[in-house]
């Protein structure tokens, strides 16, 4: 799928990787890119539609699916992530509520709009959903949740002609790891990798030099074959209506 006259929404759009979607996006010849965010968004491109959107409140992401007439693609990159141990559930309940439960609600919210168009869900995930980061365990183990998640809808929308997408991300210079010393992508790159693995079709997107030394070994992995075989069980059984 390219983004020749497509229309993308994009949550978290407003600054690190979500807002470098959205310029991306227009770069590659987006039609309409709504601009998910939680404060107001003001953007000089006219193709830019701001949404008032905390993925967390249901009736916001009603209004939002309201708004819109068509969706091509639904791009889940709002997220949060805290430095913090395990030792308050308070913690680990506030990331599951945005990368998890926001992730779950945005896709079934525009599942309508995305079986009309064929189109694709594309979720923001992280390498620490394969394998978890210690310093950032709560955020590590929604990922994870949130990459099963990708997993099951995957195999359960493939029938609705409805493509997901998984984007396993290395460290990006953003708010979130500015103070890793560790190398890190520009968003501007990281949003160019993951437009080019939804071009190509790629089920699981490495947009990023550390994330992209992963990719073939995930490929090849025992695991993905597992994944791969369960999906074709879901294919075996007759469409939903």
């Amino acid at each position: 799928m390219t983004l020749e006259n497509k229309s993308v929404m994009v949550t978290g759009g407003n600054r690190g990787i979500g807002q470098a979607l959205v310029q991306e996006a227009l770069r590659q010849g987006a039609k309409r890119v709504y601009a998910g965010t939680r404060q107001p968004l003001v953007h000089s491109d006219s193709r830019v539609t701001a949404v008032t959107l905390d993925v967390t409140n249901r009736q916001q992401i009603q209004r939002a699916v309201e708004s819109i007439e068509s969706l091509d693609i639904l791009i889940n990159n709002a997220g949060v992530a805290f430095y913090d141990d395990l030792s308050d559930p308070a913690v680990l309940e506030q990331h599951l509520a945005v990368n998890l439960f926001g992730t779950h609600s945005m896709a079934l919210a525009f599942l309508p709009l995305l079986t009309r168009s064929r189109g694709a869900i594309v979720n923001v995930l992280s390498v620490a959903a394969l394998a978890a980061l210690p310093v950032i365990p709560a955020y590590s183990i929604s990922k994870a949740a949130a990459f099963s998640l990708t997993q099951s809808l995957r195999a359960l929308l493939a029938q609705r002609g409805v493509r997901v997408h998984a984007v396993l991300t290395g460290p990006v210079d953003t708010e979130m790891s500015r103070d890793l010393e560790v190398p890190k992508a520009s968003p501007a790159s990281v949003a160019q990798g993951i437009f080019d693995g939804v071009a190509k079709g790629e089920q699981d997107i490495f947009p990023d030099p550390t994330s992209a030394s992963m990719a073939e070994s995930w490929r090849g992995s025992a695991v993905k074959a597992v994944e791969l075989q369960f999906a074709m069980l879901v294919a075996a059984q007759p469409a939903a209506a």
